[in-house]
């Protein structure tokens, strides 16, 4: 069973990211950029059903910039066989990644994809719904444990009321929760031989996929921050201020 992980180029989440001065944007110059987080969780537990013996190949891909060849090369440092990278611009909107990745799989062919649930910096969460849509396949969202077995996959899923279960068909498609595991690190020796593992480039021109954004930002602009507490002698000293200043009551 081949397994597919599609992987995002973000802002690393240590990073406070700063806006434009002119606020077109965020500052992206010599800003520290990683594997979005959640499809570090993706990656993890592709390589994990590969150890166990479910999976015999997992394959990653990316689309953006040349940038995205070092975030590829972390993923097959920890355990990923290939990499694909679709050469593109930076800031495609969802659903013409999730076109582009049905290309992909029209081309590899995998039984599971497993997706980050979101990335960091846009917090769609879109992708991953929007791509078993357009393959028809069957989904599960959210998923906190995946289990494999013959031709079934069975997810548990998160959401308000608790955990929900659901079986389905393969192929299917995956989106990975923070609770699913804990990713682990890329070792020395895994790093250098993830420097001679495969990466294929295609450039999305050869997809044929309309990359035309569909809505623009006006502007960006950082949060207000919020003002320091004030301690108060007395509950009537509160009350006073809440009908006065907070204005909730």
């Amino acid at each position: 069973m081949k397994i597919l992980v599609p992987i995002k180029r973000v802002v690393d989440h240590n990073v406070k990211v700063r806006v434009k001065s002119d606020g077109s944007g965020v500052d992206l110059d010599n800003v520290k950029m990683s594997i979005n987080p959640f499809d570090e969780i993706a990656i993890e537990e592709a390589v994990r059903l590969k150890e166990a013996g479910t999976a015999s190949e997992v394959v990653v891909v990316s689309v953006g910039s040349q940038g995205c060849q070092d975030i590829i090369r972390t993923a097959l440092a920890v355990g990923a066989d290939r990499g694909i990278h679709v050469l593109a611009e930076d800031g495609i909107e969802p659903l013409a990644i999730a076109k582009t990745l049905k290309a992909v799989v029209e081309q590899e062919l995998p039984k599971l994809l497993l997706l980050g649930k979101q990335a960091i910096d846009d917090d769609s969460n879109q992708t991953g719904q929007m791509l078993a849509a357009l393959l028809k396949w069957p989904q599960g969202t959210f998923a906190s444990e995946v289990r494999v077995e013959d031709e079934q996959l069975t997810v548990t899923r998160e959401v308000d009321a608790g955990l929900e279960v659901l079986t389905m068909p393969m192929p299917a498609v995956v989106t990975c929760d923070l609770r699913l595991n804990e990713p682990r690190y890329a070792s020395l020796p895994n790093i250098m031989k993830a420097k001679r593992k495969p990466i294929d480039c295609i450039e999305i021109d050869s997809l044929g996929i309309d990359t035309t954004p569909r809505f623009k930002a006006v502007t960006y602009t950082v949060p207000e921050q919020r003002k320091g507490g004030v301690m108060v002698s007395s509950v009537d000293e509160l009350i006073e201020k809440l009908k006065n200043e907070a204005k909730v009551l």
